[in-house]
């Protein structure tokens, strides 16, 4: 996934493909402790070249093995990324667009691995659930406690609103009977 500038000034006239497969395993679980396993990663795509700067059109994928937010237990994750990295070549005469990211060029070779590597990782879900979990309606519970969904929730609340303190009968009743004789 490394190219010299001279090697990409050979594509500045046609589209330079590649298809490879890396693996970033080690790189991505020492960067998040959440990730469990990486798949290898399939990197494909285009690079048009110019002679100020090297676009890369890239369409990354593979799949993690993420811990379940509520049980734990191992999930794959697959990711599909589509993305534009530009480097610029000649950093003296290109313009840069205030929209535009451009990626610095370190010793006169481009490399992609930090890329790919910078791009996997923002994949990353903050919450994963397996699909069992997904398929279950029941949610975590205790003694005198339990999880509730906001449907649930906003069940349990208008009900407590239709709910008349014992204390405040009486007095609703008063109420209602003063209305009653409001009406007639």
């Amino acid at each position: 996934m490394k190219w010299t500038v001279a090697e990409l000034h050979k594509y500045q006239y046609e589209a330079m493909t590649f298809d490879k497969t890396i693996d970033l395993a080690e790189e991505l679980k020492k960067a998040d402790s959440e990730i469990r396993e990486v798949s290898p990663i399939r990197v494909q795509g285009r690079a048009d070249v110019d002679s100020d700067k090297a676009a890369f059109h890239l369409h990354i994928t593979g799949a993690f093995i993420l811990p379940c937010s509520r049980t734990l237990a191992d999930v794959e994750y697959p990711f599909d990324i589509h993305s534009i990295e530009t480097f610029s070549l000649n950093p003296l005469n290109y313009q840069v667009d205030e929209n535009e990211e451009i990626h610095e060029i370190v010793g006169g070779v481009i490399d992609l691995k930090p890329v790919v590597h910078e791009l996997v990782l923002l994949e990353v879900p903050i919450q994963v659930f397996s699909p069992e979990v997904e398929e279950s309606s029941s949610l975590p519970s205790g003694q005198d406690w339990k999880v509730l969904t906001e449907d649930q929730l906003y069940e349990v609340r208008e009900r407590e609103k239709k709910k008349i303190d014992p204390r405040l009968a009486d007095l609703a009743k008063l109420l209602q009977k003063d209305e009653d004789e409001k009406q007639r």
